[in-house]
């Protein structure tokens, strides 16, 4: 797989999302889990993302089971920031200290590759927060700095504190707001580009064909895009999807996310999965080529999505 950068951060063209892992898409699955994270680095997938929120800690522990005797092979991304219940944040520089040291315990590691804030917090100036993050990088606990979910003006206070290697923002077919001002800020600023949730939360694949497909504890379920008038309305872009990918001998998940590959040569896309079965057709997305008319009739083609794709309280969250 050839390489792409985020910043000066060398990894491969596409990563792998670890956070289904552990929560929110159903019954965690440990023996799987490890064997996906070691099937994706046999395949050149070098970045794996995972978080301190995710598991309440456990996906932490879970990648650094799975890649402590291959530390080599890894690009280690994860992220602080979301502390108590629902919708509290902290920044502030005490907090990021010893999060990072939390972090590093649960991962068996000495230092982390990619260290993001989660999500800003509006009571802290981004200036306090970034400037902490730049200190771990001079103790060598951290590698690179990255941000989540930010706006493009607070990029640009972060950057110039300190530079930022990447920004990681939800991008796909169905969730296209960063392209306004927020990515064209990291483009200009050599700032790389993670797109999480690639596939639209699974649903561009066409795998889910209902609400009643998730489980009960299935936190799409809670989405706006799942609720099930939007959801039979949402149906009409995967057949699309559908129709356009049988030209190319792909599958509709594969054209999703060839899509996003094809934004630009900083972006890397994090699709997660849980299963070896679904990071192999991922991967495979990485060596699908697609010209300038492909990409204008899939833009053409697509219909407008229904149903914002997080709640109010959710969207409260994000700085962008």
């Amino acid at each position: 797989m050839t390489s792409r950068f985020l910043g000066p951060l060398e990894v491969g063209p596409q990563g792998l999302g670890c956070m289904g892992m552990s929560q929110s898409y159903g019954a965690a699955d440990e023996g799987e889990s490890i064997a996906t994270i070691h099937r994706a680095l046999e395949l050149g997938v070098t970045l794996l993302d995972t978080a301190d929120v995710y598991g309440a800690g456990a996906n932490e522990e879970l990648v650094g089971r799975a890649i402590a005797d291959r530390r080599d092979s890894v690009v280690l991304a994860t992220k602080f920031g979301f502390v108590g219940g629902p919708g509290q944040v902290r920044g502030d520089a005490e907090y990021v200290r010893q999060a990072c040291d939390a972090s590093l315990e649960r991962l068996g590691l000495d230092h982390i590759d990619l260290y993001y804030q989660h999500r800003v917090d509006p009571a802290v100036p981004i200036e306090e927060t970034v400037g902490a993050m730049a200190s771990l990088v001079e103790q060598g606990k951290v590698r690179y700095l990255g941000l989540s979910e930010a706006s493009a003006a607070s990029i640009r206070r972060a950057h110039a504190v300190h530079p930022i290697a990447a920004l990681q923002s939800e991008w796909s077919l169905w969730t296209r707001d960063v392209e306004a001002e927020i990515a064209p800020t990291c483009f200009e600023l050599g700032i790389g580009v993670v797109p999480f949730s690639p596939l639209g939360r699974g649903f561009l694949t066409g795998a889910v064909t209902s609400v009643e497909d998730l489980g009960e504890d299935d936190m799409r379920r809670r989405l706006p895009r799942f609720e099930q008038a939007n959801f039979e309305r949402n149906a009409a872009i995967v057949a699309v999807l559908r129709e356009l990918a049988a030209g190319h001998g792909i599958s509709a998940g594969q054209l999703a996310l060839a899509w996003v590959q094809h934004r630009g040569a900083t972006v890397v896309p994090i699709p997660g999965t849980k299963r070896r079965k679904y990071l192999e057709e991922n991967v495979a997305a990485a060596a699908v080529e697609l010209s300038a008319a492909d990409l204008a009739a899939i833009d053409a083609a697509v219909p407008a999505v229904a149903g914002d794709r997080y709640t109010a309280e959710m969207l409260r969250l994000t700085d962008n």
